[in-house]
């Protein structure tokens, strides 16, 4: 690797083009290869750039790989956000967050690469933390601010909501590994087992929708 090269890169201005060429490339081969097959000498090869446009952009392969996490997390949150914008109170904004995060593995609409990607960065989470800690940030951000409306009107009682949200991550995310490990579990069965304990949680004691009794 030229690194006198890549420090004459790092003085010139960001290329949101090449950067975005980078990030693309990086996608590609995490897809395909897992993070663990990435190499920034493959991401050049597969964007046709060198040395000098990566350091220009990036101080390592880490870096990178946070940066297709995040973009991906962006997309994530994008999605969510137009699941929940018709829900008629945070109650119901939770919920469709919850559902639009089962989508990814229920949903067979959901693109499977999103899925592949899904896996990858939680498979960071033990390994890496620091690469995909903005990621997973991103995709709360929409639950978290429903969870701070929700207290702001009273209709959640004592919540935290940064701590609540990672809980409600957390207990959403083993039904979804355990779908994905065994292929057994029931949406239905999963969802309504979900919002109880959730909802139940934020100290709602009833749910007027499809959710549980």
């Amino acid at each position: 690797m030229d690194d006198d090269g890549g420090r004459r890169g790092r003085r010139l201005e960001p290329d949101p083009r090449i950067r975005a060429a980078l990030v693309a490339a990086a996608t590609t081969a995490i897809r395909e290869e897992g993070v663990r097959g990435l190499s920034v000498a493959n991401v050049l090869a597969r964007a046709g750039l060198g040395t000098r446009a990566f350091y220009r952009h990036f101080d390592s392969k880490d870096q990178l790989v946070a940066a297709v996490f995040l973009d991906m997390a962006k997309a994530e949150s994008d999605r969510l956000r137009q699941r929940m914008a018709g829900a008629p109170d945070p109650v119901g904004a939770v919920v469709a967050w919850i559902d639009g995060r089962l989508d990814l593995a229920f949903d067979d609409a959901v693109e499977s690469d999103l899925r592949r990607m899904s896996l990858e960065a939680q498979s960071q989470m033990f390994a890496a933390p620091e690469v995909v800690g903005a990621a997973y940030a991103e995709i709360l951000v929409p639950l978290i601010e429903q969870l701070e409306r929700g207290r702001a009107a009273g209709t959640f009682a004592d919540v935290d909501p940064n701590a609540d949200a990672l809980s409600i991550q957390g207990v959403l995310w083993s039904s979804v590994e355990r779908h994905w490990a065994t292929g057994d579990c029931d949406r239905t069965v999963a969802r309504r087992r979900i919002l109880r304990f959730c909802l139940r949680g934020l100290g709602v004691t009833g749910y007027e929708g499809e959710a549980w009794t």
